[in-house]
């Protein structure tokens, strides 16, 4: 009998037993799971049980780094953009102009449109004016009256560097310098061609090459710099993902946004993992 790949049939014949058939075809293992073909992963399809999104209880933050310099790829949408979201949102995303550096039109067709500034129903103790920042779904919510917020897509730490705490804004600069602390710059010695003494030491100035881009938030617990900003990026079509390292990162015309609506000393809540 010819042999069919993946498939033995079998035939038994016995005087008291009469015949049986029996087939065998193979299973999928856990090595066959791919994730860049999801529907070949257990549970693919299924859906995940829904997370609460609001204020909750806040792990101590850790000392991390600020913002690395290291470029990201530009990335491509899973699906085609809804013309009618990116016809709406783009004037808040075009050009700006009457700034020291030229700030250009975003390209939304590389972002995710759920990542596109909006009000949204944000029901939450937590006063208006205070920021709330949920790092496993990439968004940051300003608190607004009425039960609702003012939502940006976000970057946030990849990995090893996500951060979580309460803290205040401190300090608002414009096209802030960037100063990478002496443990990045041994880490990545290439940093060092492009850094200058600034008036606060060795650093980045201000401007279209600078990381955290036209405006930065630097957040406060106390007296003590966490060392964590929120700031603009050069990387928009990073916005969704998590790649900084512990920064939040926001595109250039919603940090800017952000920047005008938030006051000094605001309260800042950045939730923790997800239980």
């Amino acid at each position: 009998m010819p042999k069919q790949q993946g498939v033995v049939v079998c035939a038994i014949a016995g005087a008291l037993i009469g015949a049986g058939l029996c087939a065998w075809m193979p299973r999928a293992s856990a090595q066959s799971c791919d994730d860049r073909y999801p529907s070949s992963c257990r549970g693919f399809g299924y859906p995940q049980a829904p997370q609460p999104i609001g204020p909750q209880i806040i792990a101590p933050y850790g000392a991390q780094e600020p913002e690395p310099i290291t470029p990201a790829m530009p990335r491509a949408l899973a699906r085609p953009a809804d013309p009618a979201i990116m016809g709406s949102s783009a004037g808040l995303y075009a050009g700006i102009g009457g700034e020291p550096f030229p700030i250009p039109a975003v390209d939304l067709s590389r972002i995710g449109p759920q990542f596109l500034r909006r009000t949204v129903a944000y029901p939450t103790s937590e006063p208006a004016g205070t920021i709330v920042i949920d790092p496993a779904s990439h968004f940051l919510y300003l608190v607004q009256d009425g039960g609702q917020a003012i939502r940006y897509g976000v970057g946030v730490g990849r990995e090893g560097f996500g951060w979580s705490g309460i803290a205040n804004v401190r300090e608002k600069r414009e096209w802030p310098d960037w100063y990478p602390p002496k443990e990045m710059i041994a880490r990545q010695p290439e940093l060092r061609r492009q850094l200058a003494e600034l008036q606060s030491g060795i650093g980045l100035p201000g401007g279209q090459g600078n990381p955290l881009g036209a405006r930065a938030l630097y957040l406060w617990q106390g007296n003590k710099d966490t060392l964590y900003r929120i700031h603009g990026t050069l990387e928009p079509w990073t916005i969704g993902t998590s790649v900084s390292s512990g920064c939040i990162r926001m595109i250039n015309q919603d940090v800017i946004d952000l920047y005008q609506r938030t006051s000094l000393n605001a309260k800042v809540v950045v939730l923790g993992p997800r239980l």
